[in-house]
């Protein structure tokens, strides 16, 4: 699985993940220079969690992104089709509820959560408008979704370089520091086949969200996108 498709098979997308689970983590922090972690206290931030409330974190991988949104107060359960993530999380995060479950058919009732999240991950599913829906099912009215994803730098010099460094370097790096590098190539074409800032937000609205803002995270490298739930 080199080439990047919008439309993946998600028996191919676990398998890639299961493949990088063991050095996951450690790939993105070198990958992203260190910028994921501000990355994930953004996406925390702008979640706005009070103590008590309960939050999903889809495409949770190891678990990172859901130990820092318990930083809140919140009670953050995070959901994963790649059972080698999950099996990576629980060793490396025992306190952190990791469960395996499918973004196109969530295995909780309506209205569950107070906010749901999802950190780079929405472009490896199949369909994602069917997840945008399925996190608007589990959400109460006025609850809050965020979306933390690779988006588009909005200075043409600045994505000129960005887009090099994803197709020629970052595959480079990730041969010395990945157990899977070939895995690195799919998803840096993934971040460049994904939409910009504006489409993503309209294909939110699309799948039912209301008021859809987003803000831009190392100058568009990453983009916020923010809904509430009618």
């Amino acid at each position: 699985m080199s080439r990047a498709s919008l439309d993946k098979q998600p028996h191919e997308v676990a398998a890639m993940f299961d493949d990088v689970a063991t050095r996951y983590d450690r790939t993105n922090t070198v990958l992203s220079m260190g910028r994921d972690r501000s990355w994930r206290r953004a996406t925390r931030r702008a979640l706005d969690l009070r103590t008590g409330q309960r939050c999903l974190d889809l495409a949770a991988g190891t678990g990172v992104s859901t130990a820092e949104l318990a930083r809140s107060g919140a009670y953050a359960v995070g959901v994963d089709l790649s059972l080698g993530m999950l099996r990576a999380g629980r060793r490396t995060r025992p306190g952190v509820p990791l469960l395996a479950g499918d973004a196109l058919a969530l295995p909780f009732d309506d209205e569950t959560f107070d906010a749901v999240t999802i950190s780079f991950g929405l472009r490896n599913i199949s369909r994602a408008g069917v997840a945008l829906g399925e996190l608007r099912r589990v959400t109460r009215p006025g609850g809050r979704l965020v979306i933390c994803e690779f988006s588009h730098p909005i200075s043409r010099a600045f994505r000129t370089a960005y887009l090099g460094y994803l197709m020629r370097a970052l595959p480079a790096v990730a041969r010395r520091v990945s157990s899977n590098p070939d895995a690195y190539v799919y998803l840096a074409e993934s971040i460049r086949a994904w939409p910009d800032q504006a489409r993503l937000a309209r294909a939110v609205e699309a799948a039912g969200w209301r008021d859809v803002t987003w803000r831009n995270l190392t100058g568009g490298i990453v983009a916020l996108h923010i809904a509430t739930r009618p």
